[in-house]
């Protein structure tokens, strides 16, 4: 039986924006620029600022710059919407939250203590995502990528895959009754699945496809690689789901993938070990003073012995 995987999740502010775009639809588009009155003659055109002012919300600026910032966070679904949809929609958030910010400013919550407390904990956390992704970033460049791709999946050798079929009963009895109808002489295993299977596939006759040897528990995975192509498991086969009997259809070596195919999981087994590296080089440097839990100091460690470590001295030989 094949393990779980674990689920993904959108973010909040995608589902807000895909939200409002789709309420508003086109009347998002930027409106075309008004012409000039003929008898007015046309004003020469000022230069465009570098980073110009796109709003203002109580003397605040906003500038473009922050307007790109807040596109760059998005997801790369929302960041391929047209631009004229999407700057106006994140511009209107912006200014909602300058205007939020400026209230509150203005009611003295800045001076509060638990929203003090947790602006500290913000620029903390804020100071450990850059420490963090500041030493990780050169171990996940394409070329880190492609070295550690040569190290330890290039050179493996091809993986075996078994595909096989299954019969799951929830009783050690109705597994032989289905295995030994299973090995009559001219019988269909498929068949026998459809009627009597209880586990996944049981329409499709108990068809798992091919897997590899760490796709399955152990019990199962265990049973499968030890038959050949055309073999029914000699006994009822016991896991947590069931008593399975199984049947193997056919045995394949896989080459490793090309890199395409594994730089997604060579990145993210990089980052999850060069983030746990970093953490434990800081930590090891830190200098850490314990306490109890009411702030009165902890006994210090004992002194480690001389004989922790040590090993029994050897006996004697006999004299010859």
């Amino acid at each position: 039986m094949r393990r779980p995987a674990s689920p993904a999740s959108l973010s909040l502010l995608a589902t807000l924006l895909i939200s409002t775009a789709l309420a508003t639809g086109p009347a998002l588009a930027q409106a075309p620029a008004t012409q000039a009155p003929a008898t007015q003659p046309p004003a020469a055109q000022a230069p465009a600022a570098a980073d110009p002012v796109v709003a203002r919300v109580d003397g605040t600026e906003i500038r473009l710059s922050e307007l790109q910032s807040e596109m760059e966070r998005l997801p790369a679904e929302l960041r391929s919407m047209p631009q004229p949809m999407l700057m106006p929609l994140l511009l209107d958030q912006l200014i909602t939250q300058r205007a939020i910010t400026a209230a509150a400013r203005a009611q003295g919550l800045a001076n509060d203590p638990e929203v003090q407390a947790r602006l500290r904990r913000a620029e903390e956390e804020a100071l450990q995502q850059a420490l963090i992704t500041r030493a990780v970033a050169p171990r996940m460049t394409e070329a880190a990528l492609r070295a550690r791709y040569q190290r330890d999946v290039a050179g493996q050798p091809a993986e075996e895959e078994v595909r096989a079929r299954h019969i799951l009963v929830p009783t050690e009895a109705e597994a032989r009754t289905a295995l030994a109808e299973a090995r009559a002489a001219g019988a269909d295993f498929a068949e026998v699945a459809r009627r009597r299977s209880t586990g996944p596939g049981s329409r499709e006759g108990g068809d798992l496809g091919f897997f590899k040897r760490g796709d399955m528990i152990p019990e199962f995975a265990t049973a499968a690689f030890a038959m050949q192509p055309g073999q029914i498991s000699e006994a009822p086969v016991r896991t947590q789901f069931g008593w399975h009997v199984i049947k193997v259809e056919a045995r394949r070596a896989v080459p490793p993938p090309p890199f395409e195919e594994a730089q997604e999981a060579l990145r993210q087994r990089a980052f999850e070990e060069a983030v746990n590296a970093e953490v434990e080089r800081i930590r090891g440097a830190a200098r850490v003073e314990r306490f109890a839990m009411d702030g009165s100091p902890l006994p210090a460690p004992a002194a480690p012995s001389l004989l922790d470590g040590a090993a029994p001295p050897a006996a004697p030989q006999p004299r010859r």
